[in-house]
């Protein structure tokens, strides 16, 4: 009996890692690791608007990445959101607006 408090958190943490961030319309998944999918779309959204791109790592050593629109800034600007896949290899990527900027997610589309 004195396990079930543990086993309850785990399945509560289980239900919560297969879920998107609050906030962030889901585009798709990518075979592609998190860090080559969020180089693909900052370098698409570069050459589009010819503005600098943010990106900022999430978790340490690229393992996930928010890829900010150009012109946006952190925390709370649109962004493309890249975790680890949440079953299997690659990646899912997200897409999060910020105040007041729409999003076209084709670019982000285009890297899946």
């Amino acid at each position: 009996m004195k396990y079930l408090p543990f086993i309850a958190l785990t399945v509560a943490l289980s239900a919560c890692a297969g879920q998107p961030p609050a906030g962030v319309q889901s585009v798709g998944q990518s075979q592609q690791p998190p860090k080559v999918v969020g180089q693909c779309i900052a370098q698409k959204w570069a050459d589009k608007s010819q503005q600098q791109v943010v990106s900022q790592d999430a978790l340490a050593n690229d393992a996930a990445m928010d890829v900010y629109v150009p012109g946006q800034q952190p925390p709370d600007g649109a962004a493309a959101i890249v975790r680890p896949s949440y079953s299997g290899p690659g990646s899912w990527v997200g897409f999060r607006s910020g105040r007041g900027a729409g999003g076209d997610t084709s670019d982000i589309t285009a890297c899946l």
